[in-house]
């Protein structure tokens, strides 16, 4: 079925040799990935947000200074002929959502091409509340959440206990999914947490107009992007987070509950991993974390502000501030790993800028053993002292090098370093905020030539 206001005569020229691509964050998230995936978007059909819910948020500022925060739209949203595509392994509060698309529209942007997953998961009210009260409750041992809902709602996915974003299209369904899960979810909230029971008629209202509003975005993307494939057409595909929040890969349970690696790519979109061409990671040029959990190379001193003044470290969507710290390489090497990646995006280079010397780390002492990878333990991870490699900084403004040889040698020599240390090649170098801020190196789409395993 196809959702009504979908552009089919657009034309987005064919990259052939190139079905799919992966953008991924190779740290806690907050990498930048909205400004890569808005880099890219001209250049495919189909952006695809793959994972997550409104839990994170993806900033774009295009050419002419304005500046876009995005939760659950996927980035392409940005661009003229691209086709923003919501998919099977995100969890939607459609309340959120449309907020999101009223907002885009009152500032021009055509939300009518946006496309949403059938198969998608609600977050529904009693998501919301027991993430909000679960945390509470947990008090020192909180994990850090969103209090948006989205762990709950995976939960309820996982339990086949889940309403779809396909049920609001019967009511009748809807009615009888809600009634089964309220059972239970207001005997927690009356007898365990002594809240209100949450209505079914009110909640069914509610819903009822989301799903008049939303019924001509609703589709089968599965078939849809596939087709598309076969097409020759090219899809980006979105992750939110990053890896060392995945709920397999990551610091667990310091983590997010859905999957932001590139396996989680093919899951979340219905697309095979053979159709998966390049994987590209972003990197920050320094780390940074939101929530609880092991952080080696944390700063907690006046060049940890620094880096939080300089590289504006405050949540899209939470509104938190960021923990900042160097550079780690075993992380990023792990992510490599993790998510096959092919090439890198470094973002926020242009932040070290006015720095004497740059630390860098390049494994850790556990139990006063060196190691140079993560450790296998969330025990030795929290204990790990970082090993560091200080090199040499720089002061010249980069923020208008679109060329590598226009970047300052130390600046060079950087990149070049964390390119050694990291796994795969950085194609790409964020030197300013804003959309044409960028240094690159190799071609994301077109040029595929294979990199030595370092």
């Amino acid at each position: 079925m196809r959702a009504r206001g979908q552009n089919n005569n657009v034309h987005v020229g064919s990259l052939s040799g190139v079905p799919a691509l992966v953008i991924i964050g190779a740290q806690w998230g907050d990498e930048g990935k909205g400004k890569a995936t808005d880099l890219l978007g001209g250049r495919v059909r189909y952006v695809v947000r793959y994972q997550g819910g409104n839990n994170a948020g993806h900033t774009v500022i295009t050419p002419d200074g304005q500046q876009y925060a995005l939760h659950l739209i996927p980035s392409g949203i940005l661009t003229p002929g691209c086709i923003p595509v919501i998919g099977n392994g995100v969890v939607v509060d459609p309340g959120v959502l449309l907020d999101e698309m009223h907002g885009l529209a009152e500032r021009g942007v055509d939300v009518s091409r946006l496309l949403l997953s059938a198969d998608a998961h609600l977050i529904m009210p009693y998501h919301r509340a027991l993430d909000k009260l679960t945390e509470r409750y947990l008090g020192s041992s909180r994990i850090g959440t969103t209090g948006r809902g989205i762990g709950p709602a995976y939960g309820d996915k996982v339990a086949r206990i889940g309403i779809r974003v396909a049920d609001l299209l019967d009511s009748n369904i809807f009615r009888a999914k809600l009634e089964v899960a309220l059972r239970e979810k207001n005997q927690l909230l009356v007898k365990v947490y002594n809240r209100k029971a949450i209505d079914a008629d009110a909640v069914c209202a509610e819903y009822a107009g989301y799903a008049q509003r939303l019924a001509g975005h609703i589709c089968d993307t599965r078939l849809l992007l596939n087709e598309a494939l076969q097409r020759g057409e090219n899809v980006l595909l979105e992750g939110s987070q990053g890896t060392l929040l995945d709920v397999d890969h990551g610091t667990y349970p310091f983590v997010t509950s859905s999957s932001p690696t590139a396996g989680g790519a093919a899951v979340g979109s219905g697309i095979g991993p053979t159709q998966i061409s390049r994987v590209i990671g972003i990197l920050k040029a320094y780390t940074t974390r939101v929530g609880s959990g092991p952080f080696p190379t944390e700063l907690l001193d006046d060049k940890g502000a620094f880096l939080r003044k300089a590289g504006g470290e405050i949540g899209v969507t939470t509104g938190r501030d960021r923990r900042c710290g160097w550079f780690d390489a075993p992380i990023a090497r792990y992510a490599a790993r993790v998510n096959g990646i092919t090439d890198f995006f470094l973002t926020k280079l242009d932040v070290l800028t006015g720095l004497d010397s740059i630390p860098v780390c390049v494994g850790y002492e556990v139990d006063g053993k060196r190691c140079n990878d993560v450790p296998m333990t969330q025990t030795e991870f929290h204990h790990a002292v970082p090993v560091y490699e200080e090199l040499p900084g720089w002061s010249v403004d980069i923020s208008n090098a679109r060329r590598f040889e226009q970047l300052p040698v130390a600046a060079q020599r950087y990149v070049r370093r964390l390119e050694e240390l990291s796994g795969a090649r950085i194609s790409v170098i964020g030197v300013g905020p804003g959309r044409d801020h960028n240094v690159v190196l190799h071609d994301l789409v077109l040029d595929q030539q294979p990199v030595p395993a370092r």
